[in-house]
């Protein structure tokens, strides 16, 4: 049996093997939805507030495309890097960069 080859990505809205191009922010977070080709990445941040001279926990989400190439490895509850492009859909404006292992 001959090993089996790599598929090379043909994704046009990959930042590794298409045109797309990542700049601005990048975010890291959990997976807490795949719908198609498309990741909702969630993360806590906590927020000081000086009047009540408390803490409280704020959660932030937003929607990111997830390349061909890594839709077999993406997968709930992952903690993933966003980065920032240009807008692919009208809610999608980050790809999905790597996978972090925690």
């Amino acid at each position: 049996m001959k090993k089996q080859e790599k598929e090379i990505c043909k994704d046009k809205k990959c930042p590794f093997h298409g045109e797309l191009s990542v700049r601005g922010r990048h975010f890291q977070g959990y997976v807490k939805k795949i719908v198609g080709t498309r990741a909702v990445i969630v993360w806590e941040k906590f927020v000081y507030f000086p009047k009540y001279e408390r803490y409280a926990r704020k959660r932030s989400k937003i929607h990111a495309h997830i390349p061909s190439c890594l839709i077999n490895e993406i997968k709930l509850n992952d903690y993933v890097e966003a980065g920032e492009c240009r807008p692919i859909s009208k809610i999608t404006h980050f790809v999905v960069l790597k996978k972090i292992e925690k």
